[in-house]
């Protein structure tokens, strides 16, 4: 299944510039898991050997996966993976 991930500012060194990518995948950890194939890095700015990182936010069509099954969130195609990492500061 293809999904469209919308890469923010701070990833996209990683994915050659690019603000969107495709990747493919049953669940949200193959989408993860095909995107690394093709820019190596990514998996390991998103996720460590627990699942999510902590300040990551990862919605599918505006749903946090965090509410859903993590990981194994289900993606059909046409799907849009929003990565959004937590921005803290004062």
């Amino acid at each position: 299944m293809a999904v469209r991930i919308e890469v923010p500012t701070v990833l996209r060194g990683l994915t050659d510039g690019q603000r969107e990518v495709a990747g493919a995948g049953a669940d949200l950890a193959e989408v993860v898991a095909d995107v690394e194939v093709r820019y190596p890095g990514f998996s390991a700015k998103i996720t460590d050997e627990g699942g999510l990182r902590k300040f990551v936010n990862i919605y599918i069509n505006d749903e946090d996966v965090r509410f859903l099954d993590g990981l194994a969130t289900q993606v059909a195609d046409g799907d849009v993976v929003t990565i959004l990492p937590a921005v803290a500061g004062g």
